[in-house]
């Protein structure tokens, strides 16, 4: 049976008989947005005036995103919001939320889309924007499929795909530890006789170090790739390169990187996910060899994949063999572990904010960078025994904010001095282990 929403909130709406979504009205008024992207000669595409407000289609299946869609409506927006049932009771900031529609789990891609084309029936949407990395592909999606602005389906594979990226990035020149897509059995033969062990066999579509293993010998590999069966094209296998992992935080508006925060990890992530311990990161010196550098490489990195406006979150190996910085992987969204917050407390922007403005503003050129400070942050965070862990002992002036994480223990520290920082987490790792320090095995799907 299909039903229809009618005014007011609480109501189910099936808007297929597949894809049960629960719409909740806030009714709030929104004043109008003052960009509109569509060039002057497609003017007549629009129903309505000009000065109506632009309608933002914010999704995601994770609790993220809060200050983006808070900022889209400082900016006079309307805000829609598409998340997972499961998240009903999630601390979405509701002020700022004109609708919000809740999903079942595991729905398939193509019924969102028959769903999301029934709400646009009603609805006017002007963007369409996935908060979480595993959603770009339904937003991105939806944007072919409405003709909504943005980035289609191809260059979202270069922010998703592992493989993609580093093809692109090495046919443009960017510097990518030995890799082979685990397709052709001769190829990886040949790779596995060329290349010299350890590998990493890394899921394509997984964010960060999940699904990832360590491979020291062709005869580990042949079995995994077996019990992989049918999913084994969905892997790659890159040389292991020891080293400093850094990465590169962006702000892009038309093509071009306005904003980019360098930082290195204290241990490199894939070690934290695999073997637990304490994260790290921290802003390096400004100005410095691995600074000056990695801006330069990232650059032509966001050039080669074509991102056009938004954010992104790049990271890069600084192999000890050899010297040079390889190119790891590069996501379109926001880096997570309180990255954000790390970035705001050196420099004043906060990533999630930057975002809202320059999709608010468009390809019209108005999009400028606010004024910030050239300073330095950390992050300090750990899976805890406790379930509210107290971090009040450490009182240092630098800490600027305290997480608060069910059975995390977490700090940002800021600091006006370089060195500082990193001689902090040094000594607050210490103490976290001894305190707090809890390890679960590692995961092979992200939690929400």
């Amino acid at each position: 049976m299909v039903k229809e929403a009618i005014n007011g909130p609480d109501r189910i709406s099936n808007l297929l008989s597949n894809a049960v979504i629960e719409q909740v009205s806030n009714c709030m008024p929104s004043r109008a947005c003052a960009h509109d992207i569509l060039p002057t000669n497609r003017k007549t595409m629009n129903a309505m005036p000009d000065a109506r407000p632009l309608t933002f289609l914010c999704i995601t299946t994770y609790e993220k995103g809060q200050e983006f869609m808070r900022e889209c409506k400082r900016q006079g927006c309307r805000v829609i919001l598409l998340t997972a049932e499961k998240l009903r009771d999630a601390d979405w900031p509701r002020e700022s939320l004109d609708d919000t529609f809740y999903l079942p789990e595991e729905i398939p891609v193509a019924t969102v889309v028959s769903a999301v084309s029934h709400l646009a029936r009603s609805h006017k949407l002007d963007r369409i924007v996935a908060l979480d990395e595993y959603d770009m592909e339904t937003a991105a999606t939806l944007r072919e499929h409405l003709r909504v602005p943005g980035m289609g389906l191809t260059t979202m594979r270069y922010f998703r795909d592992k493989l993609a990226m580093r093809m692109r990035a090495l046919d443009r020149g960017v510097r990518v530890p030995d890799f082979v897509p685990v397709v052709n059995h001769p190829d990886i033969r040949y790779y596995l006789d060329h290349v010299p062990a350890p590998w990493v066999l890394k899921p394509r579509q997984e964010a960060s170090a999940i699904g990832i293993k360590k491979i020291h010998a062709p005869e580990e590999l042949w079995p995994v790739l077996e019990q992989l069966g049918d999913k084994q094209s969905s892997f790659l296998l890159e040389r292991f390169l020891p080293g400093d992992v850094y990465h590169v935080d962006s702000v892009v508006s038309e093509n071009e990187v306005v904003f980019a925060n360098v930082s290195r990890y204290g241990k490199p992530p894939m070690n934290v996910a695999q073997g637990g311990g304490i994260f790290t990161t921290f802003t390096v010196p400004r100005g410095n060899g691995a600074d000056t550098r990695l801006r330069a490489i990232n650059r032509d990195l966001i050039a080669a994949l074509g991102l056009v406006r938004g954010v992104s979150h790049a990271e890069f190996i600084h192999a000890h063999a050899d010297g040079h910085f390889y190119f790891l992987e590069c996501a379109a969204r926001v880096g997570g572990a309180y990255i954000n917050e790390m970035v705001e407390a050196a420099t004043g922007i906060n990533l999630w904010r930057e975002w809202a403005r320059i999709e608010v503003a468009g390809g019209d050129g108005t999009y400028r960078l606010p004024p910030l400070r050239e300073e330095y942050a950390g992050v300090i965070l750990s899976l805890a025994r406790q379930d509210e862990p107290d971090t009040s002992a450490y009182d240092d002036p630098e800490v600027s904010l305290r997480i608060k994480k069910h059975h995390h223990a977490g700090l940002v520290l800021h600091s006006i001095d370089a060195q500082r920082i990193p001689a902090l987490l040094e000594s607050y790792a210490q103490r976290f282990a001894n305190e707090f320090l809890a390890i679960a095995p590692p995961r092979d799907k992200p939690t929400a």
